[in-house]
C-alpha cells in the first residue's frame, strides 16, 4: 500500500461467501475503532460502508456461491481506516449503476449502497475489473 500509517489493528483474512462470516468482521472493526476512540458519527458511517461492501460483494459479486471466497483487508489507525474488498465475481461499473436518487430509480433497490460508500467514505476506488473496492475514512476533524 506505500502508506506507513502505524496501523493500531490490521486484520486480512478471507471469508467464505456468507454473510455471517462478514457480520463477524464488521463486529471486529467496530470494536477496533471503539478502542481507538473513533467517533460515533463517524464508527456508523464507516459500519454502514464495511457491510454494503462486504454484502454487495457475497450477494452480487459471488451470487453467494459456497465455492467462492470474498478478501477482507480492514486497518484502523488513529487518522484514518482503510477497508479494502475483492470478491471472485465478474465485477461491475460503478458509474453504471443507476443513481438511486432519481425518482425513476426509487424503486430500484440496487445503486444505494454505491451512493451510501461514497457519501460516507473519504476516498473510495475500485478496480479496472470492478470487483474489488478500496474505501478510506479519514478522521472528522
Amino acid at each position: 500500500m506505500g502508506d506507513d500509517n502505524n496501523w493500531l489493528w490490521s486484520n486480512q483474512e478471507t471469508i467464505p461467501s456468507d454473510t455471517a462470516e462478514g457480520q463477524r468482521l464488521i463486529k471486529e472493526l467496530l470494536t477496533q475503532l471503539d478502542r481507538a476512540e473513533w467517533a460515533t458519527h463517524d464508527c456508523f458511517g464507516i459500519h454502514l460502508a464495511a457491510e454494503e461492501a462486504i454484502v454487495n460483494a457475497i450477494k452480487h459479486g459471488n451470487k453467494q456461491d459456497p465455492n467462492k471466497s470474498v478478501e477482507v483487508d480492514m486497518r484502523v489507525g488513529k487518522e484514518r481506516v482503510l477497508i479494502h474488498i475483492t470478491d471472485q465475481g465478474p465485477g461491475f461499473t460503478p458509474d453504471a449503476v443507476p443513481d438511486p436518487t432519481l425518482d425513476e430509480n426509487l424503486d430500484v433497490p440496487s445503486g444505494r449502497g454505491v451512493m451510501l460508500i461514497k457519501a460516507y467514505m473519504s476516498e473510495v476506488s475500485y478496480n479496472e475489473k470492478g470487483n474489488s473496492v478500496r474505501m478510506v475514512k479519514n478522521r472528522s476533524q
